[in-house]
Protein backbone atom coordinates (compact mmCIF):
# COMPACT_ATOMS: atom_id res chain seq x y z
CA UNK A 1 0.00 0.00 0.00
CA UNK A 2 1.31 3.63 -0.68
CA UNK A 3 2.34 6.07 1.77
CA UNK A 4 -0.19 8.56 2.61
CA UNK A 5 0.47 11.93 2.32
CA UNK A 6 1.59 12.65 5.39
CA UNK A 7 4.06 9.63 5.83
CA UNK A 8 4.92 9.33 2.15
CA UNK A 9 8.08 8.04 1.23
CA UNK A 10 10.70 9.88 -0.81
CA UNK A 11 12.84 7.90 -2.83
CA UNK A 12 16.16 8.13 -4.00
CA UNK A 13 16.70 6.19 -7.00
CA UNK A 14 19.17 5.40 -10.07
CA UNK A 15 18.09 6.99 -13.45
CA UNK A 16 19.82 5.82 -16.94
CA UNK A 17 18.21 7.91 -19.98
CA UNK A 18 19.97 6.01 -22.47
CA UNK A 19 20.78 6.36 -26.35
CA UNK A 20 18.53 8.17 -28.74
CA UNK A 21 14.83 8.55 -27.83
CA UNK A 22 16.01 7.31 -24.48
CA UNK A 23 16.30 10.86 -22.87
CA UNK A 24 12.99 11.83 -24.27
CA UNK A 25 10.74 8.82 -23.05
CA UNK A 26 12.74 8.88 -19.87
CA UNK A 27 11.32 12.55 -19.50
CA UNK A 28 8.18 11.59 -20.24
CA UNK A 29 7.92 8.42 -17.61
CA UNK A 30 9.30 10.73 -14.92
CA UNK A 31 6.59 13.30 -15.61
CA UNK A 32 3.96 10.19 -15.14
CA UNK A 33 5.50 8.93 -11.70
CA UNK A 34 5.41 12.57 -10.59
CA UNK A 35 1.37 12.86 -11.28
CA UNK A 36 0.91 9.66 -9.62
CA UNK A 37 2.07 11.24 -6.29
CA UNK A 38 4.93 9.50 -5.85
CA UNK A 39 8.20 11.33 -4.66
CA UNK A 40 11.40 10.17 -6.26
CA UNK A 41 15.06 12.07 -6.06
CA UNK A 42 16.93 10.76 -9.01
CA UNK A 43 20.10 10.23 -9.42
CA UNK A 44 20.94 10.67 -13.01
CA UNK A 45 23.94 8.45 -14.92
CA UNK A 46 24.72 8.37 -18.66
CA UNK A 47 25.43 4.70 -20.51
CA UNK A 48 25.90 3.70 -24.19
CA UNK A 49 27.23 4.27 -27.18
CA UNK A 50 27.17 8.14 -26.69
CA UNK A 51 29.09 8.14 -23.36
CA UNK A 52 31.83 5.33 -25.04
CA UNK A 53 33.05 8.01 -27.51
CA UNK A 54 33.64 10.13 -24.24
CA UNK A 55 34.65 7.97 -21.82
CA UNK A 56 35.89 5.00 -23.93
CA UNK A 57 33.65 2.53 -22.02
CA UNK A 58 29.67 2.07 -22.25
CA UNK A 59 29.14 2.15 -18.51
CA UNK A 60 31.27 3.86 -16.43
CA UNK A 61 32.02 2.84 -12.89
CA UNK A 62 29.72 4.99 -10.90
CA UNK A 63 26.85 3.98 -12.78
CA UNK A 64 27.28 0.42 -11.29
CA UNK A 65 27.82 2.31 -7.84
CA UNK A 66 25.08 4.32 -8.36
CA UNK A 67 22.43 1.23 -8.58
CA UNK A 68 24.52 -1.22 -5.48
CA UNK A 69 23.97 2.07 -3.39
CA UNK A 70 20.08 2.88 -4.54
CA UNK A 71 19.24 -0.85 -5.04
CA UNK A 72 16.68 0.24 -7.99
CA UNK A 73 16.93 2.00 -11.29
CA UNK A 74 15.03 2.86 -14.32
CA UNK A 75 17.00 2.56 -17.58
CA UNK A 76 16.10 4.07 -20.56
CA UNK A 77 16.98 2.19 -24.30
CA UNK A 78 20.86 1.55 -24.86
CA UNK A 79 22.94 1.53 -27.95
CA UNK A 80 26.00 -0.75 -28.42
CA UNK A 81 28.94 0.69 -30.63
CA UNK A 82 29.30 -1.72 -33.49
CA UNK A 83 32.13 -3.54 -34.47
CA UNK A 84 34.08 -1.53 -31.46
CA UNK A 85 35.06 -4.10 -29.41
CA UNK A 86 32.32 -3.05 -26.97
CA UNK A 87 29.98 -5.13 -24.73
CA UNK A 88 26.56 -4.74 -24.27
CA UNK A 89 25.15 -2.80 -21.06
CA UNK A 90 22.43 -4.42 -20.68
CA UNK A 91 24.61 -7.61 -20.28
CA UNK A 92 26.99 -6.20 -18.28
CA UNK A 93 24.37 -4.53 -15.85
CA UNK A 94 22.70 -8.40 -15.88
CA UNK A 95 26.00 -9.89 -14.79
CA UNK A 96 27.63 -7.34 -12.81
CA UNK A 97 24.88 -7.33 -10.18
CA UNK A 98 23.43 -10.74 -10.41
CA UNK A 99 20.25 -9.56 -11.80
CA UNK A 100 19.46 -13.18 -12.69
CA UNK A 101 15.89 -12.61 -13.10
CA UNK A 102 14.53 -10.90 -16.49
CA UNK A 103 10.60 -10.36 -16.08
CA UNK A 104 8.70 -9.49 -19.39
CA UNK A 105 5.22 -9.14 -19.09
CA UNK A 106 3.04 -9.20 -22.32
CA UNK A 107 -0.07 -7.88 -22.14
CA UNK A 108 -2.53 -6.84 -24.89
CA UNK A 109 -2.86 -2.57 -24.68
CA UNK A 110 -6.95 -2.29 -25.87
CA UNK A 111 -7.61 -1.66 -29.58
CA UNK A 112 -3.98 -2.11 -30.16
CA UNK A 113 -3.67 -4.67 -32.38
CA UNK A 114 -7.28 -6.43 -31.55
CA UNK A 115 -6.50 -9.53 -32.90
CA UNK A 116 -4.55 -10.15 -30.20
CA UNK A 117 -6.77 -8.75 -27.20
CA UNK A 118 -6.44 -10.76 -24.46
CA UNK A 119 -3.13 -11.91 -24.20
CA UNK A 120 -1.79 -12.04 -21.09
CA UNK A 121 1.57 -13.75 -20.40
CA UNK A 122 4.68 -13.42 -18.61
CA UNK A 123 8.01 -14.58 -19.65
CA UNK A 124 10.48 -15.01 -16.63
CA UNK A 125 14.45 -15.88 -18.27
CA UNK A 126 17.39 -16.76 -16.41
CA UNK A 127 19.77 -14.11 -17.17
CA UNK A 128 23.00 -14.88 -16.45
CA UNK A 129 24.44 -17.80 -17.76
CA UNK A 130 23.77 -20.25 -21.00
CA UNK A 131 24.92 -18.96 -24.49
CA UNK A 132 25.33 -15.50 -22.75
CA UNK A 133 27.88 -16.81 -20.37
CA UNK A 134 29.99 -15.41 -23.09
CA UNK A 135 32.54 -18.36 -22.99
CA UNK A 136 33.56 -18.43 -26.62
CA UNK A 137 36.99 -19.20 -28.68
CA UNK A 138 38.12 -19.93 -31.92
CA UNK A 139 39.29 -23.58 -32.00
CA UNK A 140 41.06 -23.25 -34.92
CA UNK A 141 40.56 -21.19 -38.33
CA UNK A 142 37.47 -21.30 -39.67
CA UNK A 143 35.94 -23.11 -36.54
CA UNK A 144 34.59 -21.28 -33.50
CA UNK A 145 32.86 -22.75 -29.98
CA UNK A 146 30.74 -20.86 -28.19
CA UNK A 147 29.85 -22.75 -24.70
CA UNK A 148 26.38 -23.58 -23.32
CA UNK A 149 26.63 -22.70 -19.70
CA UNK A 150 23.74 -23.91 -17.21
CA UNK A 151 24.18 -24.30 -13.43
CA UNK A 152 21.92 -25.94 -10.87
CA UNK A 153 22.25 -23.12 -8.41
CA UNK A 154 21.09 -20.90 -11.68
CA UNK A 155 17.92 -23.18 -12.57
CA UNK A 156 16.84 -23.38 -9.18
CA UNK A 157 16.78 -20.14 -8.30
CA UNK A 158 14.84 -18.58 -11.45
CA UNK A 159 12.65 -21.79 -11.29
CA UNK A 160 11.90 -20.84 -7.49
CA UNK A 161 11.37 -16.60 -8.64
CA UNK A 162 9.04 -17.61 -11.82
CA UNK A 163 6.71 -19.84 -9.41
CA UNK A 164 7.03 -17.02 -6.02
CA UNK A 165 6.23 -14.70 -8.82
CA UNK A 166 2.87 -16.80 -9.61
CA UNK A 167 1.67 -17.27 -5.92
CA UNK A 168 2.26 -13.55 -5.87
CA UNK A 169 0.41 -12.19 -8.78
CA UNK A 170 -2.40 -14.89 -8.91
CA UNK A 171 -0.99 -16.63 -12.01
CA UNK A 172 -2.30 -20.67 -12.45
CA UNK A 173 0.13 -22.51 -14.52
CA UNK A 174 4.18 -22.29 -14.74
CA UNK A 175 5.36 -23.60 -18.05
CA UNK A 176 9.16 -24.55 -18.25
CA UNK A 177 10.21 -23.93 -21.73
CA UNK A 178 13.17 -26.07 -22.88
CA UNK A 179 15.13 -28.20 -25.37
CA UNK A 180 15.85 -31.40 -23.16
CA UNK A 181 15.27 -33.44 -26.28
CA UNK A 182 18.15 -33.02 -27.68
CA UNK A 183 20.55 -31.05 -24.82
CA UNK A 184 19.92 -33.75 -22.59
CA UNK A 185 22.57 -32.81 -20.46
CA UNK A 186 22.07 -29.21 -20.11
CA UNK A 187 18.38 -28.48 -20.77
CA UNK A 188 17.91 -32.14 -18.62
CA UNK A 189 19.34 -30.17 -15.72
CA UNK A 190 16.85 -27.56 -15.63
CA UNK A 191 14.26 -29.20 -16.70
CA UNK A 192 15.00 -31.70 -13.58
CA UNK A 193 15.28 -28.64 -11.54
CA UNK A 194 12.32 -26.91 -12.42
CA UNK A 195 10.15 -30.29 -11.62
CA UNK A 196 11.62 -30.38 -7.79
CA UNK A 197 10.79 -26.72 -7.28
CA UNK A 198 7.53 -27.69 -8.53
CA UNK A 199 6.89 -29.80 -5.95
CA UNK A 200 7.31 -27.46 -3.03
CA UNK A 201 4.41 -24.94 -4.72
CA UNK A 202 1.67 -27.86 -4.97
CA UNK A 203 -0.82 -24.51 -5.74
CA UNK A 204 0.82 -23.55 -9.42
CA UNK A 205 -0.08 -26.58 -12.19
CA UNK A 206 3.43 -26.84 -13.56
CA UNK A 207 3.71 -27.88 -17.38
CA UNK A 208 6.71 -28.36 -20.17
CA UNK A 209 6.93 -27.69 -23.71
CA UNK A 210 9.58 -27.80 -26.29
CA UNK A 211 10.91 -24.48 -27.28
CA UNK A 212 9.91 -24.94 -30.79
CA UNK A 213 6.76 -25.83 -29.97
CA UNK A 214 5.96 -23.22 -27.29
CA UNK A 215 7.03 -20.69 -30.75
CA UNK A 216 4.12 -21.94 -32.53
CA UNK A 217 1.73 -22.29 -29.55
CA UNK A 218 2.74 -18.71 -28.62
CA UNK A 219 1.16 -17.17 -32.46
CA UNK A 220 -1.67 -19.95 -31.93
CA UNK A 221 -3.15 -19.59 -28.13
CA UNK A 222 -0.49 -17.59 -26.54
CA UNK A 223 -2.48 -17.39 -22.86
CA UNK A 224 -1.85 -21.06 -22.88
CA UNK A 225 1.15 -20.89 -21.21
CA UNK A 226 0.35 -18.25 -18.68
CA UNK A 227 3.81 -17.84 -16.76
CA UNK A 228 6.79 -18.96 -18.94
CA UNK A 229 10.36 -19.85 -17.52
CA UNK A 230 13.17 -20.71 -19.23
CA UNK A 231 16.97 -20.15 -20.11
CA UNK A 232 18.93 -16.75 -21.10
CA UNK A 233 18.79 -17.42 -25.37
CA UNK A 234 15.33 -19.10 -25.14
CA UNK A 235 13.62 -16.36 -23.41
CA UNK A 236 15.32 -13.77 -25.61
CA UNK A 237 14.17 -14.54 -28.11
CA UNK A 238 10.44 -15.67 -27.01
CA UNK A 239 10.22 -12.18 -25.35
CA UNK A 240 10.67 -10.67 -28.44
CA UNK A 241 7.68 -12.50 -30.71
CA UNK A 242 5.88 -12.09 -27.62
CA UNK A 243 5.88 -8.47 -27.86
CA UNK A 244 5.08 -8.59 -31.40
CA UNK A 245 1.75 -10.56 -30.48
CA UNK A 246 0.90 -7.41 -28.37
CA UNK A 247 1.95 -4.33 -30.53
CA UNK A 248 5.66 -4.79 -30.13
CA UNK A 249 8.83 -3.40 -28.71
CA UNK A 250 7.69 0.17 -27.83
CA UNK A 251 4.48 -0.69 -25.47
CA UNK A 252 6.06 -3.97 -23.74
CA UNK A 253 7.91 -3.94 -20.17
CA UNK A 254 10.92 -5.33 -18.57
CA UNK A 255 12.70 -6.25 -15.31
CA UNK A 256 16.12 -7.30 -14.39
CA UNK A 257 16.07 -8.24 -10.82
CA UNK A 258 18.34 -9.93 -8.38
CA UNK A 259 18.95 -10.56 -4.55
CA UNK A 260 20.37 -6.85 -4.13
CA UNK A 261 19.19 -4.87 -6.93
CA UNK A 262 16.60 -4.50 -9.89
CA UNK A 263 16.74 -2.71 -13.30
CA UNK A 264 13.56 -1.76 -14.78
CA UNK A 265 14.18 -1.12 -18.58
CA UNK A 266 12.61 -0.32 -21.75
CA UNK A 267 13.35 -3.16 -23.55
CA UNK A 268 12.67 -1.63 -27.34
CA UNK A 269 15.95 0.32 -29.27
CA UNK A 270 17.05 3.16 -29.50
CA UNK A 271 15.42 4.61 -32.35
CA UNK A 272 17.94 7.40 -34.04
CA UNK A 273 15.78 8.28 -37.08
CA UNK A 274 13.59 9.98 -34.45
CA UNK A 275 15.56 11.11 -32.01
CA UNK A 276 14.83 15.03 -30.69
CA UNK A 277 11.75 14.76 -32.75
CA UNK A 278 9.26 14.65 -30.06
CA UNK A 279 7.41 10.91 -31.86
CA UNK A 280 8.47 8.46 -29.33
CA UNK A 281 6.27 6.30 -27.65
CA UNK A 282 7.29 6.26 -23.87
CA UNK A 283 4.57 3.53 -23.60
CA UNK A 284 7.06 0.92 -22.88
CA UNK A 285 9.39 2.90 -19.94
CA UNK A 286 6.29 3.84 -18.41
CA UNK A 287 4.95 0.26 -18.28
CA UNK A 288 8.26 -0.77 -16.86
CA UNK A 289 8.11 2.43 -14.32
CA UNK A 290 4.72 0.69 -13.20
CA UNK A 291 6.26 -2.71 -12.70
CA UNK A 292 9.15 -0.42 -10.56
CA UNK A 293 5.99 1.33 -8.42
CA UNK A 294 5.07 -2.13 -7.16
CA UNK A 295 8.24 -3.25 -6.46
CA UNK A 296 8.90 0.02 -4.27
CA UNK A 297 6.21 -0.99 -2.27
CA UNK A 298 3.81 2.43 -3.99
CA UNK A 299 1.14 0.05 -5.67
CA UNK A 300 -1.62 2.50 -5.44
CA UNK A 301 0.14 4.92 -7.27
CA UNK A 302 1.04 2.16 -9.91
CA UNK A 303 -2.31 0.92 -9.91
CA UNK A 304 -3.64 4.24 -11.05
CA UNK A 305 -0.94 5.17 -13.61
CA UNK A 306 -1.83 1.20 -15.22
CA UNK A 307 -5.32 2.14 -14.91
CA UNK A 308 -4.85 5.41 -16.87
CA UNK A 309 -2.86 3.99 -19.62
CA UNK A 310 -5.58 1.62 -20.16
CA UNK A 311 -8.25 4.26 -20.69
CA UNK A 312 -6.39 6.19 -22.74
CA UNK A 313 -5.38 3.34 -24.93
CA UNK A 314 -9.24 2.16 -24.88
CA UNK A 315 -10.42 5.90 -26.00
CA UNK A 316 -7.63 5.96 -29.60
CA UNK A 317 -7.52 9.82 -29.67
CA UNK A 318 -4.02 9.87 -29.02
CA UNK A 319 -1.81 7.57 -30.13
CA UNK A 320 2.12 8.27 -31.30
CA UNK A 321 2.62 7.89 -34.82
CA UNK A 322 4.11 4.18 -34.28
CA UNK A 323 0.92 2.89 -33.61
CA UNK A 324 -1.17 5.07 -36.23
CA UNK A 325 -1.66 7.83 -34.31
CA UNK A 326 0.11 11.35 -34.73
CA UNK A 327 0.64 13.04 -31.14
CA UNK A 328 3.92 13.33 -30.03
CA UNK A 329 5.41 12.72 -26.71
CA UNK A 330 4.36 15.01 -25.00
CA UNK A 331 0.81 15.32 -26.27
CA UNK A 332 0.72 11.69 -25.03
CA UNK A 333 2.26 12.47 -21.66
CA UNK A 334 0.26 15.23 -20.96
CA UNK A 335 -3.30 13.37 -21.71
CA UNK A 336 -1.96 10.10 -19.69
CA UNK A 337 -0.79 12.67 -16.83
CA UNK A 338 -4.08 14.36 -16.58
CA UNK A 339 -6.33 10.90 -16.52
CA UNK A 340 -4.35 9.89 -13.49
CA UNK A 341 -4.79 13.02 -11.93
CA UNK A 342 -8.64 12.64 -12.11
CA UNK A 343 -7.93 8.99 -11.16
Amino acid sequence: MAATEATRTKHTLTLIPGDGIGPEVATATQRVIEASGVTIDWEVHNAGAEVAEKRGTTLPPEVLDSIRKNKVALKGPIGTPIGKGFRSVNVTLRQALDLYSNVRPVKSLPGVEPRFEGTDIVIVRENTEDLYAGLELMLMPGIAQSIKLITEKGSRRICEYAFDYAERMGRMRVTAVHKANIMKITDGMFLEVFRKVAQAHPRIEPAEMIVDACAMNLVRNANKVDVIVTENLYGDILSDLGAGLVGGLGIVPGANIGQDAAVFEAVHGTAPDIAGKGLANPTALIQSAVMMLHHLGESTAANKIEKSLLELYARAEIRTGDLGGSATTDQFTDALSKLIATT
